[in-house]
């Protein structure tokens, strides 16, 4: 009897099924570039940090900071010219028809300060502290120029004080850079955890991200915490939760539009010019020219105003910025939608 010739099917079918069980083998950068790499990359963003933060803050000056005058044509122009001798371009002078128009040109944030020239040689300054020690010691400091050479005798009246719960008027910037950097990390986080969570479940993920982020950061700064915010809970947790979402889909459109460079781009755009632009530290009027019209258009600088607006100065900001944050936050869903939802659909049909 003879006995039955064997076979390599069985030994390649297990071979064959050990080959598609098998991880795949790790790609990435390898040898000197390995090394290399990273410390260039990581360099280069530090850098990118120091330099535009060094450039925004290493000698703030304002640049036509918005001050009222309140006198005759001959006190405005004498005013003026006193300001402009003290620190050139620093100020842009506006002239109000009384003081009560003043004050809430000052309460509205049109203006940073209000000089209000009384008879004889009587005048008040009028500030407003919630802007800071920085712009408090600047306005200051120039109008006790301007009276001193004028010979008024001058008084000054805090118009809108800084909260008890936020004396150096930093909290809005603390609050705003861990939003952002919050942000950042679920929008990076997102796609490292969970790379093929479905398009519609992501932007719930988002949601929810967004919505904690905007009720937890207002309990803590709001009236419930540290009172350093004192606006309506509401509102700031609002703008909070819309600031997360824009910084979040933001990170997740770079990239998912440029790959493992987005995180890269992703952090220089939104936290490194969006933090160092913000105005959370210094009004955006202290900011160099180049560097002011993005805190028009990055989602932390009308994010913050639109808080500090909501806690001080008769809702200020709170329009545009909720017109910016929505606009990136739609781009973001567009672009995700297209890369997310249709793409591989597309990929299905061809």
């Amino acid at each position: 009897m003879s006995t039955p010739p064997t076979t390599s099917a069985e030994p390649h079918q297990a071979h064959h099924h050990h080959a598609m069980d098998a991880a795949p083998a790790p790609q990435g950068a390898t040898g000197m570039k390995g090394v290399l790499l990273p410390v260039a990359i990581v360099l280069a963003i530090g850098s990118i940090f120091v330099s535009v933060f060094l450039a925004a803050f290493h000698a703030p000056r304002p640049h036509d900071l918005p001050v009222a005058v309140v006198g005759t044509t001959q006190r405005f122009e004498q005013i003026t010219g006193g300001l402009e001798l003290g620190l050139p371009g620093g100020f842009e002078v506006k002239r109000y028809p009384d003081a009560d128009a003043a004050r809430h040109a000052l309460q509205d944030r049109k203006v940073y300060a209000a000089y209000v020239t009384g008879p004889g040689k009587s005048a008040e300054l009028l500030y407003a502290g919630a802007n800071g020690p920085s712009v408090t010691s600047t306005v200051t400091g120039a109008f006790s120029g301007v009276a001193k050479a004028s010979g008024d005798q001058l008084t000054v009246q805090d118009v809108v004080p800084a909260s008890a719960g936020d004396t150096r008027g930093m909290s809005v910037f603390y609050a705003g850079f861990g939003v952002v950097l919050a942000g950042f990390l679920f929008g990076m986080m997102t796609y490292q955890m969970a790379p093929r969570l479905e398009y519609r479940w992501r932007l719930v993920s988002l949601a929810s991200f967004s919505i904690l982020a905007g009720v937890l950061v207002a309990a803590m700064a709001g009236s419930l915490g540290f009172s350093a915010l004192p606006g309506p809970f509401l509102g700031i947790a609002g703008v909070i939760a819309l600031m997360a979402a824009a910084i979040g889909s933001a990170t997740m459109m770079f990239m998912r539009l440029f790959g493992r460079a987005g995180m890269s781009l992703a952090a220089v755009v939104l936290l490194t010019f969006g933090n160092s632009t913000s105005g959370g530290t210094l009004p955006t009027a202290y900011l160099p020219g180049w560097l002011h019209p993005l805190s028009e258009i990055l989602p932390v600088g009308v994010g913050v105003r639109a808080v500090q607006g909501l806690s001080h100065f008769n809702n200020d900001g709170l329009t545009a910025g909720v017109v910016v944050l929505v606009a990136w936050i739609l781009v973001a869903a567009v672009v995700l939608f297209v890369l997310d939802a249709r793409g591989p659909r597309r990929a299905a049909v061809d």
